[in-house]
């Protein structure tokens, strides 16, 4: 469905990625893994059109390399951004409508908003409630309700575990799942591997810019290297 060939990005004269290839096929959830600078959110970021890249970036045979955002959500990619970034003033309902943007608040974009409801019933029940008011969790379910508004193919998620408890993110994962399950590619950028790699199709890791490592994520869990480094594990 996605795939990435030789894509570097820099910040001024700081390489942030080194010409990195992957594939993310329809249907499958992959993961990637990394330290702090690694690069996973850079990667997200070119997909998304927020940041220029050199190399190839094909979506469905066709090059989306450097369009531009709003043109990458109606190819029917959406982002869930690290930091949820929600409109905090903003209700629930309101910021559930700002991410149906690309197809208008029409019918459909009520169904949807239903459909989000159902993934998330604790959102039912704070529709009127401003998005700043919301728990931490209640705030990650809002940033994949917002991104889910738009009907996208493919789902990326920045880090859905920052400032979470583990029975919450595991709430979140579950929901990450069934939205999968429903037929929505999704591409994790997660640095919790416990957590990630036994529900990943597949997974790389980057360091430095690079990809150094990749396979299928149950096979990942056994790897030495990853278990020193991601599981505390030796």
């Amino acid at each position: 469905m996605l795939r990435l060939e030789g894509v570097s990005s820099s910040y001024g004269a700081v390489a942030a990625l080194n010409g990195c290839s992957l594939n993310v096929p329809r249907g499958a959830i992959v993961t990637l893994l990394g330290a702090n600078g690694a690069g996973k959110t850079t990667i997200l970021n070119c997909i998304m059109g927020l940041q220029r890249s050199t190399g190839k970036i094909i979506l469905d045979d066709q090059s989306i390399g450097n369009a531009s955002p709003d043109k990458i959500v109606r190819k029917g990619i959406s982002l869930v951004p690290e930091g949820r970034e929600l409109f905090a003033e903003m209700t629930v309902d309101e910021n559930l409508k700002m991410g149906a943007y690309v197809h208008g608040f029409s019918k459909a974009s009520q169904a949807a908003s239903q459909d989000v409801f159902d993934l998330f019933p604790e959102l039912a029940e704070r529709r009127a409630s401003p998005a700043g008011m919301l728990s931490g969790g209640q705030q990650q379910m809002l940033a994949i309700g917002r991104a889910m508004m738009a009907k996208p193919q493919l789902l990326l998620l920045d880090e859905p575990s920052t400032g979470l408890a583990p029975l919450m993110f595991k709430r979140i994962l579950n929901a990450v799942l069934q939205v999968n399950r429903s037929g929505v590619t999704i591409l994790l950028v997660e640095q919790n591997a416990y957590r990630t790699l036994p529900i990943s199709n597949f997974a790389y890791v980057l360091e430095s810019g690079s990809i150094v490592l990749s396979g299928p994520g149950r096979e990942l869990m056994a790897d030495d290297k990853i278990r020193a480094s991601y599981l505390g594990v030796v």
